[in-house]
């Protein structure tokens, strides 16, 4: 209540300013905050939702500052008129540029979106038909009266703003969002749950850049002239993204906040140094104390500050117990993804899967089938080639040679995103959720078309494993076998035929061991199958139906666990004393 009462606030006092304050030194601050604002706002799209940071922001803001001016001098009219076809331009830019720059993560896409900034500018400055080079392009003069000053320029970014705003807020409650927040935690992850991360990241692009366009078609009108030295500098990329910074990245008001700060820093600062090389170091100075003292930023170090001081004295998500529920108990409704494929052939068959690293092959030739319905165990020593057999057959790493099939097709080369469309999901070895995210916004952030994927399947999820009471916890307040369950629940919204588990067990009490073995057994009842990675040998001996056991990167030996457990080579070279479970608590 308190937040819209603030926002609200400021809202009425921007709406009345020009209205009140006829200074035009005082309207100009504004003016140039509202543009600032806006820009930041468009940023926080890819920066602060993607985790997609870049000094490349003043290219789709200079692209639509030149459409408005080049139309409006060679077509004729008014440049709000041109500033549909502004925000095309710019977005157009960035789904030819983004094609290429979005397949960079880190240092990569930002050296990319700095080298296209820099490229764009030195096509402006020489291309002197179109944009007058150099000498750059001036506007039509105003054609209102001046009783009304500039508050065309200001409603016009006001209304920007504010459609921004709103954008950015019902962005973060669509899908795309989601996607977006879950790229930013962990991008390999977010591939495995079905999140198309080059075209998420594209659109998210082109959305930011749009609006970028916008605001400097808006800009450039209210200039009166455009060249290409400042309007595509790495000042004004700086100056956007500190805004986002500074204010807190991923938040709604936080780019707000932070272009109007540093704006006022930056016209005092100005009027202090004289301008000129003063706003370089000003931005530059302000980004190295930011990125040292204020990393999440103003409003989320406050928020942080006031939720530490709310939770004196209270246990924390980690000290919680877990729902006392019987594992599997819930309701749970395991729908079915297609027409049911023949029983006969095995649901997942890999064939002669090879994969080096250098000299050393931590896979090689291996082949192994599993059967529909069935719990496949996958054991084997330290370095025997387990992970890197679910990396293969997830897609996040390709083979060297081999083929995988899974319900009768052929998935070599597919991105990770399609073969969890496909039916296949997975967990990995060391837990990896979304901290930022709350619980239910990590379940509900997996994409599949074959899914219903909606918060009341997320909270049914949540049910099934017993964490439907921490569902509004941050992901990254939670133990590690709690994290563990979310994992499940996430991998669950896909609606898979397979589910790969890379050591469940693992590091994780033995309560909670138990209540992860009922679940496993409470889903493959259901009709789920599972191919599990596990060092507890009680544990995966008692639950699978089958076991496969890998050495040196290629199968040894595969049977039932009686059959293993006899087998003298499996026993004696890779197992020991383990196979009887001495000195390990049975489930």
């Amino acid at each position: 209540m308190t937040r819209r009462l603030a926002v609200a606030a400021a809202g009425l006092l921007l709406a009345v300013f020009p209205l009140v304050v006829s200074n035009q030194a005082d309207q100009n601050i504004v003016i140039l905050s509202l543009v600032l604002a806006a820009g930041a706002v468009a940023v926080n799209i890819m920066g602060g939702y993607a985790g997609y940071y870049s000094f490349g922001e003043a290219v789709p803001f200079g692209v639509g500052a030149y459409t408005v001016a080049v139309l409006a001098e060679h077509a004729g009219g008014s440049p709000f008129l041109w500033l549909p076809v502004a925000a095309l331009a710019s977005g157009g830019y960035a789904l030819f540029v983004g094609a290429v720059a979005v397949r960079g993560r880190g240092h990569a896409f930002v050296v990319l979106t700095m080298v296209a900034l820099l490229l764009v500018q030195f096509v402006a400055t020489q291309w002197q038909d179109l944009t007058g080079g150099p000498a750059g392009l001036p506007l039509p003069t105003l054609g209102w009266d001046r009783d009304f000053q500039n508050w065309p320029f200001h409603y016009a970014l006001l209304a920007l703003l504010a459609g921004a705003l709103l954008l950015s807020a019902r962005l973060r409650r669509t899908r795309l969002g989601m996607g977006l927040l879950a790229i930013r935690e962990d991008e390999d992850k977010a591939a495995t749950i079905g999140i198309g991360t080059h075209a998420y990241k594209i659109v998210g692009f082109v959305l930011s850049a749009m609006l970028l366009g916008l605001d400097g078609g808006i800009y450039a009108y209210y200039a009166g002239f455009v060249d290409p030295v400042d309007t595509f500098s790495l000042v004004l990329s700086g100056q956007l993204l500190l805004a986002v910074l500074l204010g807190g990245a991923g938040t709604r008001y936080g780019p707000v906040l932070g272009a109007f700060l540093l704006e006022l820093i930056d016209y005092y600062g100005n009027q202090t140094f004289g301008g000129g090389n003063a706003r370089l170091f000003i931005v530059g100075g302000l980004m190295v104390v930011v990125v040292l003292f204020l990393p999440t930023g103003l409003l989320p170090s406050a928020r942080a500050w006031l939720r530490a001081r709310r939770a004196r004295g209270t246990a924390s998500a980690v000290g919680r117990r877990l729902a006392d529920v019987e594992p599997g108990g819930g309701a749970l409704v395991v729908r079915a993804r297609r027409a049911e494929p023949d029983a006969r052939e095995p649901l997942l068959r890999v064939e002669g899967l090879r994969r080096s690293f250098g000299g050393l092959r931590a896979v090689d030739g291996c082949s192994f089938e599993v059967p529909h319905g069935s719990i496949t165990g996958l054991i084997g020593p330290n370095g025997s080639g387990k992970t890197t057999t679910f990396n293969l057959i997830g897609g996040t790493m390709r083979a060297d040679a081999g083929h995988v099939w899974l319900s009768g097709e052929c998935i070599d080369g597919l991105p990770p995103w399609t073969r969890a469309h496909r039916g296949l999901g997975r967990t990995f070895q060391l837990t990896r959720s979304f901290a930022r995210l709350t619980v239910l916004e990590n379940v509900v952030a997996p994409y599949s078309p074959h899914a219903v994927t909606s918060a009341d399947r997320a909270e049914e999820l949540l049910d099934f494993v017993g964490l439907h009471g921490f569902r509004d916890q941050p992901c990254g307040s939670l133990s590690y076998g709690q994290r563990k369950l979310v994992e499940l629940a996430q991998v669950l919204m896909l609606d898979p035929t397979l589910v790969l588990l890379d050591e469940p067990a693992g590091g994780i009490n033995p309560r909670l061991v138990e209540r992860i073995a009922g679940l496993i057994l409470a889903l493959n009842q259901r009709g789920i199958t599972f191919l599990i990675v596990e060092h507890n040998m009680p544990f995966i001996l008692e639950l699978s139906d089958r076991v496969l056991v890998l050495a040196r990167g290629s199968c040894l030996a595969s049977g039932t666990p009686a059959e293993i457990q006899r087998d003298p080579l499996v026993r004696d070279a890779y197992l020991g004393d383990e196979l009887t479970g001495q000195g390990h608590p049975r489930p």
